[in-house]
């Protein structure tokens, strides 16, 4: 990484990025201390802060542009944010499940909200990172949430840190797992519901020292190809149609947490980098398949 790269600096532990219709960008910080969504000039050399909610992660524009966050503690839940800075708390659980660690949100092919819950509540997930333990139980969930009636079904259970989601060019929905260090794809139907969960890519560089590895926030471009944030390894690994992967994109820390393709014709991706606190655009030479609208 070079100057050149930065775009922004100075988050707080940032996530979540959308690119916004006036040019600006949408973001999270999820640091105690800030904790916050907020909004990034067009040319980086500025920020606001809209609201905040505790320790927000990841984040979607529906088509009348509302935000809606994955509030990952404070409580976990599902909040709709307006760019004036009202908020509110829309969902706590889903099929009777409570939240544990909502991260990540995507729209479907049928207009829905899909979102990874990783599974496991963050304190205590912490602690037991830092004492080393291996063994603490996570039970990540995918969920498919209907805005109109604000209901919620899951999908999947049993992933090892749920992380991000992205629908690809074939419209299937691909998930990371971050213990795995896998990309997983599931076969959509029309109706919402997936087909079995497949393993499509190793995201993880195995001859490198592991600990906390894996992939994290996924963008696709027009190409098909996956523009994976693998958190720990300092990278976004770029992997084709068939599952391989073509390139590893090295930033400017080791914990990079999300990926967003800029303005329509810049053939950039830019990508949130928690450990250095910055947005660092790189040219990719492609740009990103459209998002999905809400219905």
């Amino acid at each position: 990484m070079n100057s050149d790269s930065i775009f922004h600096t100075g988050l707080g532990d940032p996530e979540g990025p959308v690119l916004l219709p006036t040019g600006e960008w949408g973001l999270v910080e999820m640091t105690p201390e800030t904790g916050c969504v907020s909004v990034v000039s067009p040319d980086g050399g500025s920020r606001r802060v809209i609201v905040k909610t505790g320790r927000p992660n990841g984040m979607a524009q529906d088509s009348s542009g509302s935000l809606w966050v994955a509030e990952s503690m404070n409580p976990p839940s599902l909040l709709k944010v307006e760019l004036d800075g009202r908020n509110e708390v829309m969902m706590t659980e889903g099929d009777g499940i409570e939240f544990m660690f909502p991260n990540d949100l995507a729209f479907g092919p049928d207009g829905v909200l899909y979102m990874t819950d990783s599974g496991v509540h963050r304190g205590p997930f912490v602690k037991a990172c830092e004492e080393g333990r291996t063994d603490f139980p996570i039970d990540g969930k995918l969920f498919r949430i209907d805005l109109e009636d604000m209901t919620a079904s899951v999908l999947d259970d049993g992933l090892q840190f749920a992380n991000g989601l992205a629908f690809g060019v074939d419209r299937a929905l691909y998930v990371t797992a971050t213990i795995t260090g896998m990309l997983y794809r599931y076969e959509w139907n029309d109706d919402g519901t997936l087909g079995s969960r497949e393993d499509f890519a190793d995201l993880v560089d195995r001859s490198q020292p592991l600990g906390f590895t894996g992939g994290d926030g996924i963008a696709v471009g027009e190409n098909g190809y996956f523009y994976c944030a693998v958190v720990g390894q300092g990278d976004v690994t770029v992997v084709d149609t068939d599952g391989y992967i073509v390139e590893r994109i090295n930033v400017g820390g080791d914990q990079p947490t999300n990926v967003a393709f800029g303005p329509k014709g810049s053939g950039d991706i830019y990508v949130t980098v928690k450990d250095a606190g910055t947005v660092e655009r790189y040219h990719v030479g492609v740009d990103g398949l459209a998002l999905l609208p809400s219905k």
